[in-house]
């Protein structure tokens, strides 16, 4: 689906993302998440962009932590979890999994996929073929289930994975590598993980981001997605976090 979105992506802190997204008719911009206030006003200011959104996935201080610095200067709109709205600073608009919201002329559904904290948002774009999953599904990973469950991860990764194949997934951190190391222990013998694995070196020693994936290669490669089963899941989670 063709659109006038524009996305743009950069790193900050020592792993993380930051995003913005760009609407160029309405003139909003969002970040996604709030990892470094001072390089997401950089990057609005480059491109003559007017920070007008937050939209936060989760209440963890590296995607919080620009909240404040930038409502203050940008005077914008805070938007995050409902349920976890105590949590978020500076919350202006609170949204649960099932709703939606206006995005200039676009719309942003908003997906409750629990597992990596007890509340967590994706955003997803369907007029920009693009989700924003925070810390939910990595290329090859999924997050560390520090306040849900497996069974909660289980079934966030299959409502991600329920949009359509070639959405783009925008992932809030550059694992993959590491995430690759421990996949190939889960599948050895699993040729679109090996595949996958060398595209991934090679854009890596270019500097390169290998973000976003899609939803295809995530299918196809993930042994998260591919678990089979929440018990399953669990097993393949401990096993990562001891790896």
């Amino acid at each position: 689906m063709s659109s006038d979105l524009v996305i743009t992506l950069f790193p900050c802190l020592s792993d993380n993302y930051g995003f913005l997204i760009h609407d160029p008719v309405s003139g909003l911009t969002a970040a996604i998440d709030t990892p470094d206030a001072n390089e997401i006003s950089r990057q609005c200011e480059m491109r003559d962009w007017q920070l007008s959104h937050i939209w936060n996935t989760h209440h963890h201080f590296d995607h919080t932590g620009g909240n404040l610095a930038l409502k203050e200067k940008w005077g914008l709109e805070i938007i995050g979890p409902a349920r976890d709205s105590a949590r978020i600073p500076g919350l202006t608009q609170a949204v649960d999994g099932g709703e939606s919201f206006a995005f200039g002329a676009h719309k942003i559904a908003v997906l409750d996929t629990p597992g990596h904290t007890k509340h967590h948002n994706v955003y997803y774009v369907e007029s920009a073929d693009a989700a924003f999953v925070g810390d939910t599904i990595f290329v090859l990973g999924c997050g560390r289930l520090f306040e849900g469950t497996a069974k909660q991860m289980y079934d966030s990764l299959a409502a991600i994975c329920a949009l359509p194949d070639h959405t783009r997934l925008y992932c809030a951190h550059e694992y993959t590598l590491s995430n690759a190391r421990f996949a190939v222990t889960v599948e050895p013998e699993n040729q679109d993980l090996q595949a996958y694995i060398a595209h991934a070196k090679a854009l890596r020693e270019k500097n390169v981001p290998t973000v976003p994936t899609t939803i295809a290669a995530e299918k196809a490669s993930n042994p998260f997605v591919r678990a089979g089963s929440a018990e399953s899941l669990g097993k393949i989670r401990a096993a990562k976090d001891s790896f």
